[in-house]
């Protein structure tokens, strides 16, 4: 990968050279394969190879990014000449510039703990559709499945690198495997979808194609025949599946870059108490073989674990130098992100700590209630909180789970079922999953 590192160094020389004060340049390289089988037949056969590279320049206050695809020299003289010109057409940009304290130099131990690449053969298209049909064989042979939308496998690896004008330079590589599978039970219009997917660093930490195939049928055959709840006030459980869905609209209530537009039902509340004491929600970019872990952020800063939420109190904002600036603070937090040229506050593994009881201990005092497998459509509203999303799942009576339901939708405020929010002890990263089981009581659902 020094060849990366090399056509950095030379397009920020190139961008210098043109006037640019500093710049930084990102460069992606990505091999990846995908197969797809439907009803035994291969449907989708993918095999791609891409490469970007990002420059950014800052010139007297004003910011401009380009990108291209040709490392040549020729080639990044041009692009980094057309930067530098549009840098000085463009308004200022109070608050753009580099990071303050890039890591200089970025120690290799952060890479090699990571574990973040998978050194063994990437699977050729064949075995990637034999592990589709596997999953697909399984799944059809359960009583009562009818028909498939597909079963897909992928893998892909990436090679990252990125380097500033102010001395950082840092590369790494990333793998990434995948399988999913979707079925249907039953016939006409009591037909029922459900499916089952893994994703991981690692092909040895990826759940067998048995497996899947199993969970996405056992779904679908459980959602058959469902009712539709009377319209009322319930407790509600979030199944893993879902409940990281609750995590992602408070961060993105905690992004740097919403708070610094005002555009955030939180942007008053950094050190207010938002949660139950004892919930910690986390940002960790360092815990090995997960997919959101990296070595430095998307500005070369050091990434270290970071306690978002701490005993039920909003300690820190999602920031990247820009919103840093903006919002008054010395430094960012080691949150940048990149896609393109662009650069913004973001997450790595973001992730709920558990609770101290199982699922069926938070359920077993619930009278009448819902569990939520499955959440649709997204009406959230991020300057109040309000939250309204169709649903699927099962009632819970007398402490067990019971009939499946389908056609509801759960309502209430952010920041009410924040407060109210209760999680259990099932909490499973490697598959995927960022929250454990979660119960909010009193939430408002909408059935018959």
């Amino acid at each position: 990968m020094t060849d990366l590192l090399t056509s950095l160094h030379d397009a920020l020389t190139r961008a210098r050279h043109h006037g640019a004060d500093h710049a930084d340049a990102l460069i992606m390289r990505s091999q990846n394969r995908s197969a797809m089988i439907r009803q035994g037949k291969a449907e989708g056969i993918r095999h791609a190879e891409g490469l970007s590279l990002s420059l950014r320049v800052f010139h007297q206050g004003r910011v401009a990014s380009v990108s291209g695809n040709d490392l040549t020299t020729h080639a990044l003289d041009q692009l980094a000449e057309r930067a530098c010109a549009m840098a000085q057409a463009v308004p200022p940009s109070p608050g753009d510039g580099l990071a303050e304290h890039p890591l200089i130099p970025l120690p290799q131990e952060a890479i090699t703990k990571l574990d973040l690449f998978d050194s063994t053969p990437t699977p050729e298209i064949d075995a990637l559709l034999a592990t589709a049909k596997e999953m697909e064989g399984t799944a059809l042979a359960h009583k009562g499945i009818t028909n498939s939308s597909g079963a897909a496998a992928s893998a892909s690896t990436h090679d990252i690198a990125l380097a500033t004008s102010a001395g950082f330079a840092g590369q790494y590589q990333r793998s990434g495997h995948s399988r999913s599978i979707s079925v249907v039970a039953g016939t006409g219009p009591h037909m029922q979808r459900d499916y089952a997917f893994h994703n991981a660093v690692h092909q040895a930490d990826l759940h067998n194609p048995t497996h899947l195939g199993d969970e996405a049928a056992r779904h679908a055959l459980a959602r058959l025949n469902p009712i539709r709840p009377k319209t009322g006030f319930y407790p509600v459980l979030f199944a893993p599946r879902v409940s990281s869905s609750l995590l992602a609209h408070f961060a993105a209530a905690i992004n740097g870059a919403a708070i610094v537009q005002e555009a955030s039902f939180l942007k008053d509340k950094r050190g207010a108490a938002l949660f139950h004491k004892g919930i910690t929600l986390t940002d960790d970019p360092t815990l090995p073989r997960l997919a959101g872990s990296r070595p430095f952020d998307g500005e070369g800063s050091a990434t270290l674990p970071l306690n978002l939420v701490e005993n039920g109190q909003l300690n820190h904002w999602l920031l990247d130098s820009r919103c840093a600036r903006k919002l008054g603070f010395p430094t960012s937090n080691g949150r940048a992100v990149r896609s393109g040229g662009s650069v913004r506050p973001g997450l790595s593994t973001f992730y709920l700590h558990p609770g101290d009881h199982s699922p069926s201990a938070l359920q077993s005092d619930i009278k009448e209630g819902v569990l939520l497998t499955e959440l649709m459509g997204n009406a959230i509203n991020m300057l109040t909180g309000d939250y309204s999303r169709g649903g699927s799942g099962f009632m819970i009576r007398n402490g067990e789970i019971a009939e499946p339901v389908s056609g509801i939708t759960i309502a209430g405020n952010l920041l009410e079922m924040f407060a109210r929010l209760i999680p259990a002890n099932d909490l499973d990263l490697m598959a995927g999953y960022h929250a454990p089981t979660i119960r909010i009581d009193h939430m408002s659902l909408a059935g018959d």
